[in-house]
């Protein structure tokens, strides 16, 4: 550049910007509404600000070694063991680094899983080379206790040693209790054989960990990241005490532990819930007199979010979840096919899960920077706030016996309830859009391919010490019920049901509210049968009838309704309208309205789950 252009001062003609220059145009946005309307809360009800200063003082959380990728697991849950063994060498042979054998009746196998047996395990890992830098993550059920032992076997009839394999067992006999809702006996008779098997598997020579604190289980059943986190700790501590009292050393048996976290499409939180575990694990370690040592931290992908209608948008949720986890320092990453909501995942959706982390991986080098969020003050804030708020719940279910009594006393389980009817409460009045079910639906759509369709909820068997399961939910599913009616009218009749949108006016009035109304009727699939516009309310009766429908949906402005509305719903009526709706809210109308046979007013924040089904409820009254 010349000396010209170097003497220029471009920015030193602006005044620097802080933060009273920012609220001073925001309050001008805002005209007069209160500056809370900005601010988030989480499920646990920390506050998220629009904006943070820059955290002052924060050094990076340490996770993975530096410039360290993160093992690219793959599931392995086909209950064929042969072709599970086809798509093990597969998937290593197309880029993944580990493999993630789950066993039937595990905690999150969701109704899949590979037979808890020897012989499963010998036929899955044929031809897998388990001591070449490949790392295994069993995933043990109830009745696959014997997994370690028969994968020594293994190694022995194979002349590996122990020690050569990367191998991480899984054990988690709270975990597994909460989501079985009870166990054979307590905790105080159980922990001893736990610490036993682990001794044992340690003394083969393998290297661990042995034992999984499993967040997921909370996270699938609809609970917080500050329950997630508290219920983490609590088995983790409970795990050390039995580990200990098997004879291992504290050092040896804080090394046997890993923990695993879901990962949602919350891109922020998540990265704040990974940060603030290790940060509450090296809580832990001081407390019991040990010099910190990184955690070794499994994430997956949430199960809650994934969605049966639309399933291709699961690749975009689960590229933000990897994302996050990613950054946030997960160890290893399982990222669920798009499609296991629907059944057992094809290649092809095996192949997306295993590229989503590879691009990021390789193209995006999201690996080479340690802990990116460090020292961002809106994550920074997120993760001691998360930290606090977990620390606290701990001491509850501590002060409560424990991980195990407290779920013997419902501690946990009510906890979870509470954030999961608040959360269901927001997905029902789409306040939490689940796009593609919620909004945006698609009711043409067509189903990815699966081997083999979802099997029905796993009715466990009733223990000794019962008490109420953590069952796993997926936050699409009441809307998901809704458009299986739709499916079920649509085979038995030939149509869906329908509803008529008695569009007012010129498409400049009505277009805005005809498109909300399209797309809150068809989340519940209910078909929307658009119109050309009019204030006639004898062509309006006309096209009703033409339509073929029973309902009918009032939309247009505020302006028109205030003219037009009570005429058209009275035509509407006359004309067969069983039931009529008005896009938007009524106001000073309402009574006017509902006099002229307006039934219902849709709006944005509006129940719209209560609304479809009660929609359903007459359509079902029509037709007996």
């Amino acid at each position: 550049m010349s000396a010209t252009t170097d003497d220029l001062k471009l920015a030193a003609d602006f005044a620097p910007a802080n933060y009273d220059n920012w609220r001073q145009l925001v309050d001008g946005v805002l005209k007069g509404a209160p500056f809370e309307k900005l601010v988030g809360k989480t499920a646990d009800g920390l506050r998220i600000d629009p904006i943070y200063p820059r955290a002052q003082g924060r050094v990076p959380v340490i996770g993975r070694a530096l410039a360290t990728p993160w093992q690219v697991m793959q599931r392995i849950d086909l209950a064929d063991p042969a072709q599970a063994n086809k798509q093990a060498l597969e998937d290593l042979a197309n880029g993944a680094s580990g493999l993630t054998l789950v066993f039937a009746g595990s905690n999150a196998a969701h109704g899949f899983g590979l037979p808890p047996t020897g012989e499963a395990l010998t036929r899955a890992l044929e031809g897998v080379y388990v001591d070449a830098d490949i790392a295994l993550e069993l995933e043990i059920s109830p009745q696959g206790r014997d997994i370690g032992d028969h994968l020594a076997a293994l190694l022995e009839t194979r002349k590996i040693a122990p020690s050569a394999v990367e191998v991480r067992f899984g054990f988690d006999p709270i975990g597994g209790a909460a989501v079985r809702g009870g166990f054979a006996g307590d905790w105080t008779s159980m922990a001893p054989r736990f610490g036993a098997k682990v001794a044992k598997l340690k003394a083969l020579g393998f290297r661990g960990p042995f034992a999984a604190a499993d967040g997921r289980v909370i996270h699938d059943a609809g609970g917080s990241e500050a329950q997630e986190l508290a219920f983490v700790l609590a088995t983790g501590v409970a795990y050390l005490r039995a580990l200990e009292a098997a004879g291992l050393s504290l050092e040896d048996a804080r090394d046997a532990i890993q923990a695993r976290l879901a990962a949602d499409a919350d891109q922020f939180l998540t990265m704040a819930k990974f940060r603030a575990l290790r940060l509450l694990w090296a809580r832990v370690e001081q407390a019991c007199g040990l010099a910190p040592k990184p955690l070794f931290v499994t994430a997956e992908t949430a199960w809650r979010m994934l969605t049966r209608r639309d399933s291709d948008v699961n690749m975009l949720r689960a590229t933000i979840a990897t994302f996050s986890a990613g950054l946030g320092g997960a160890n290893a990453i399982s990222v669920l096919p798009h499609s296991l909501a629907v059944g057992l995942p094809d290649a092809f959706a095996r192949r997306i899960a295993r590229n989503t982390q590879l691009i990021l991986l390789e193209e995006s080098n999201l690996a080479k920077v340690a802990d990116p969020a460090a020292g961002a003050g809106g994550i920074e804030t997120l993760t001691q706030q998360l930290c606090d708020r977990a620390w606290a719940l701990f001491q509850e279910i501590e002060k409560a016996g424990g991980g195990f009594a407290a779920l013997q006393a419902g501690l946990i389980q009510s906890k979870i309830a509470s954030v999961r009817a608040a959360r269901e409460a927001d997905i029902a009045r789409r306040k939490n859009v689940v796009t593609g079910v919620s909004e945006f639906p698609n009711l043409n759509e067509a189903a990815p391919d699966v081997l083999a369709p979802a099997p029905a909820p796993i009715q466990h068997a009733k223990e000794a010490i019962a008490f109420e399961a953590l069952a796993p939910i997926r936050l699409a599913e009441p809307f998901e019920a809704l458009r299986d009616r739709s499916d079920a009218i649509l085979k038995q009749t030939g149509k869906r049901p329908q509803v008529f949108l008695a569009n007012l006016g010129k498409p400049s009035d009505f277009t805005a509210r005809a498109t909300f109304a399209k797309s809150l009727f068809e989340a519940g699939g209910i078909a929307a049968l658009d119109s050309d516009g009019t204030t006639d309310p004898a062509a309006l009766a006309n096209a009703f009838k033409a339509s073929g429908a029973r309902l009918a949906c009032i939309c247009s402005s505020d302006a028109l309704y205030a003219d037009h509305a009570a005429a058209a719903a009275k035509a509407l009526q006359e004309a067969g309208a069983k039931h009529i709706y008005l896009a938007g809210r009524p106001g000073e109308k309402e009574a006017e309205f509902r006099a002229a046979g307006i039934g219902d007013f849709a709006f944005a924040g509006g129940n719209a789950l209560a609304m479809l089904t009660a929609a359903y409820a007459i359509l079902g009254k029509l037709s007996v």
